[in-house]
This record gives structure tokens, C-alpha cells and sequence, in this order.
């Protein structure tokens, strides 16, 4: 197997998720589902219960909210759901740094990760299409997101737009 990078974008609720997957078991009988999120409350422990639940067993999953090169994925399909809520995680525990720093630390993330010989399917949002926010905060996150989506795509050989449940291919 050779690295194969693929990037699915889109707005909230576009179908991201589920193209993923579906590409996923296109590709392999038994994909990986790395799970960025963090678990911050019961129902959102539920929503990634019922998650899992509609993955089915044929799915390895693994939770891991920033250090995704700690897994050995090799020879593996692996979807990797999601970069903003990955940087998320990144963005709040480093409060106050400069984004470009953060934006640093999380592309040499991304480049241990992917160095493995596997198909990385990241799923990412399209979150700055909206305008530009009043709240500083959001408009720093929005920054960082904005530029790791550049990098990724970047890198990738396959970049999938998401719009109303349709894939648009923008690289192949």
C-alpha cells in the first residue's frame, strides 16, 4: 500500500461523514474511524455511542483528541473525523498563543501522521464561507482552520467538496 491522502470538506451537515465512511468501505473491509472529538458532556457521549453503533463492527475505532501519530495505521484505510474538532483541541489547550505557532505545531502533527504508508480519509469544515465573525475568538480559530484545510489539501491527492449530500470533486 502507498500513502494516499484524501480531503472531504464542507459546510455543517453537508454529508462529509458519510462519504467518508462510504469511501472508507469502498476501500477496505475493515476500516479505522479516529475519532478527534472530545467528550464533553453525556450527550455528546451519546451522540459518538449512536455514532459507533451505525459504524458496526467492522470498523476499528480509536479515540485520540491530538496525538493521531501515536497510531500505527500502516496498510490501513482510516478516516479521520474531524480536523476542526482536532484543532480544537489544540486551540483551546494553547489559549492566548499566536495561531501561526499552533498552526505550526499541528502541521508537523499531520506530516509524523501521514508519513505511514496508508489511505488517510480527513474529514474537515468549510467554516469561513459565512463571513467574517465579530467575536475575535472565532475569527482567530477560523484563521488557523482556514490554513490547516490549505495544507491539507495541499498534500492531498483527492479533495471532495461536500455541497447538500453531493461530492464535487475540486482535486483528483
Amino acid at each position: 500500500m502507498t500513502r494516499r491522502i484524501i480531503l472531504i470538506t464542507g459546510g455543517q451537515r453537508s454529508g462529509k461523514s458519510e462519504e467518508a465512511e462510504r469511501l472508507a468501505l469502498s476501500l477496505a473491509a475493515n476500516p479505522v474511524y479516529l475519532a478527534t472529538a472530545h467528550v464533553w458532556d453525556d450527550e455528546f457521549r451519546q451522540r459518538v455511542r449512536l455514532h459507533q453503533e451505525r459504524r458496526g463492527p467492522q470498523w476499528t475505532n480509536i479515540e485520540e483528541e491530538k496525538a493521531l501519530s501515536r497510531h500505527d495505521v500502516s496498510g490501513r484505510v482510516v478516516v479521520i473525523d474531524c480536523v476542526t474538532l482536532w484543532l480544537t483541541n489544540y486551540f483551546f489547550e494553547a489559549e492566548g498563543a499566536d495561531v501561526k505557532d499552533i498552526l505550526a505545531l499541528v502541521k508537523a502533527e499531520f506530516d509524523r501522521f501521514t508519513a505511514q504508508e496508508a489511505t488517510f480519509i480527513f474529514v474537515t469544515n468549510e467554516i469561513g464561507c459565512g463571513g467574517v465573525s465579530e467575536n475575535a475568538l472565532q475569527r482567530r480559530f477560523t484563521d488557523l482552520q482556514g490554513w490547516m484545510n490549505q495544507y491539507i489539501a495541499q498534500q492531498a491527492d483527492e479533495v471532495v467538496l461536500m455541497v447538500s449530500g453531493i461530492p464535487v470533486k475540486v482535486k483528483s
